[in-house]
């Protein structure tokens, strides 16, 4: 059985990973479901974003058939920069 479609959003999650050298992290809704990311995706165009920080984003279907986070918008806690990986 295939996953279940996820509205468009708005979603509400944490960011639960970021690797800075390669561009790519995940971010977990409050539900419990996981989403990847670009970093071209975070909203303010700074590329790159702390691990632990609360965000609002979007979901929608990405080029390798999964669904992607989009438009992530810190909302409040800005997380640890500690747990980035190095670049």
């Amino acid at each position: 059985m295939a996953d279940p479609v996820p509205s468009a959003g708005p979603h509400h999650g944490r960011v639960a990973s970021f690797d800075q050298a390669r561009g790519l992290g995940e971010v977990r809704a409050d539900d419990g479901t996981a989403f990847g990311f670009h970093a071209t995706a975070i909203a303010d165009g700074s590329r790159t974003i702390a691990v632990g920080t609360e965000v609002r984003f979007t979901v929608a279907p990405g080029h390798r058939g999964r669904y992607e986070a989009r438009s992530l918008a810190p909302t409040g806690d800005a997380g640890s920069a500690s747990h980035q990986r190095p670049a």
